[in-house]
């Protein structure tokens, strides 16, 4: 019997491509709407998806032939995990893929906000020239804090210890530095009293919300920056806009947002010391390419293996 894969959101080409030649038959089908999916699921034995299909009970119940989920990135947020595994439905991902893309976008968003290069470019196509107000700071010499030291926090580490960074980690699971000749652990108050750029690479619990909201900034040095190219709703961001505005908070860079695209009222948006990008950490050609590569690896593995 042949092992029918549903493609439900943009892949690479070649990932499509490599499981046609192992013998799997694959529909390309994306932007189908809720209904459109719930109806297509049930002829599938697999799934491929990124970000923007939204797998929840609903869909999970029409997929009553569906024996595989492959998220092509890492977060599992647009799928519920628990609900498919209890339907008996594999859920894997491609964790290590994107790692470096999404590490290199959160360091050029810390020498943004340390030069103030986004700020600059508006200003200058804005027909200003602040050369004196955008007095910046360099990186060598300062110490970064990465909360989350996973592949990407680990891939952040090393880049940033290569300017000059002294960089400490808090991660809740661990507590044995991974790269102990570099990245030196401590708790999460003490990395947040010494940090001046303090990086997330965390997923978002919403059991637990916020995981730097006021109380948090409150303990941090003043001037502090903060990126997070992780997910949305990491950082609370009334209280990050807040502390932007008193400037207690020296600037911030953000790839993702807890409602996306943000609606225009968003008060982070107000703000002039801000780097933003649409949520593009993975979106690289090389990091799409190994991407699709791994996620097609999976479905094939698993298809002769079931």
């Amino acid at each position: 019997m042949t092992f029918k894969v549903l493609v439900s959101d943009p892949l690479a080409k070649s990932a499509v491509a490599q499981m046609r030649e192992a013998g799997l038959t694959v529909d390309e089908k994306t932007d189908l709407s809720i209904e459109q999916l719930k109806k297509e699921i049930a002829n599938y034995d697999a799934i491929v998806v990124r970000s923007a299909t939204k797998l929840r009970a609903e869909i999970i119940d029409a997929a009553t032939n569906l024996k595989l989920i492959v998220r092509a990135g890492v977060g599992l947020d647009n799928i519920d995990v628990d609900y498919a595994k209890e339907k008996g439905i594999n859920v894997r991902n491609t964790p290590a893929a994107s790692s470096n893309s999404v590490a290199e976008l959160a360091l050029g968003h810390m020498i943004s906000l340390a030069r103030y290069i986004s700020r600059g470019t508006v200003s200058v196509k804005g027909g200003k020239w602040e050369k004196k107000a955008l007095k910046g700071i360099e990186i060598d010499g300062k110490t970064l804090g990465i909360v989350g030291i996973g592949r990407i926090g680990q891939s952040l580490a090393k880049k940033a210890t290569a300017l000059g960074m002294s960089v400490i980690a808090y991660d809740k699971f661990v507590d044995e530095s991974p790269l102990p000749e570099i990245v030196k652990m401590v708790p999460f108050d003490r990395l947040l009293a010494e940090s001046d750029f303090i990086s997330l690479h965390i997923p978002f619990d919403p059991k637990v919300g916020a995981a730097i909201g006021k109380a948090e900034i409150s303990k941090m040095k003043d001037g502090v920056r903060l990126l997070n190219c992780a997910r949305g709703g990491v950082i609370d961001e009334g209280a990050l806009a807040a502390a932007l505005a008193s400037g207690k908070v020296g600037g911030a860079a953000l790839d993702v947002f807890a409602v996306e695209p943000p609606a225009s009222d968003n008060p982070l948006l107000a703000q002039e010391n801000v780097s933003f990008t649409p949520h593009i950490g993975a979106s690289t050609v090389e990091a799409q390419g190994r991407v699709g590569a791994e996620a097609a690896a999976t479905v094939i593995e698993f298809a002769r293996s079931n």
